[in-house]
């Protein structure tokens, strides 16, 4: 079984921000493969289905980003999967532009209150992550005002393409692809006049 997490904060108010790019993907996931993430779990929301073959678990941490970990980890040891090739974790970057797609196998969290919990969780930085740019944050902006923020119109349409090629990714991903899908997604896309 492969676990797909997607990282995000519960609760309306913070629906369709930058935060929450993980949430959305899983969501996307879910339309695509009509799998319902409704089941509550390891303080998580969850759906079981199918991807490309393979068993998949869709995840949304219910704990708040910063706690992630908390419900990754209850559900790595329920299932007991391989957390460096049946683990995927999707999440924002602010490094990245809007809709720009990362993958790697493994890395530092990179500043990210999520991903730092579900490593300390974990004891270790070895499972396979999509990071999705959200844009550079302005300098008179504080990160967490900006995080929790919404994209502009424009934004909105170039992450839809993101959001489309993070579903491709995790195909290929899931299928066992990931270094071919390294070599998709991770090149800059030239932005659209």
């Amino acid at each position: 079984m492969f676990i797909i997490v997607g990282l995000g904060n519960p609760t309306k108010e913070y629906e369709g921000t930058r935060h929450n790019v993980g949430f959305d993907i899983i969501d996307a996931l879910a339309d695509k493969y009509n799998i319902s993430v409704t089941d509550r779990e390891k303080r998580a929301y969850c759906g079981k289905g199918i991807i490309e073959g393979q068993k998949v678990l869709l995840v949304k941490p219910q704990t708040y980003m910063n706690l992630s970990g908390e419900s990754v980890r209850g559900l790595l040891d329920y299932y007991k999967v391989d957390t460096e090739t049946e683990l995927l974790v999707i999440f924002d970057d602010i490094s990245l532009d809007v809709g720009q797609l990362r993958i790697r196998k493994k890395g530092s969290a990179g500043g990210h209150n999520g991903i730092k919990n579900i490593i300390q969780h974990l004891g270790h930085t070895v499972f396979q992550r999509i990071k999705v740019g959200v844009g550079e944050k302005p300098k008179e902006y504080d990160l967490a005002d900006y995080v929790l923020g919404h994209f502009s119109k424009a934004e909105r349409e170039v992450m839809q393409d993101g959001y489309k090629n993070a579903i491709e990714a995790i195909e290929m991903i899931v299928r066992g692809d990931i270094d071919a899908a390294m070599n998709v997604f991770n090149k800059k896309v030239a932005a659209k006049e």
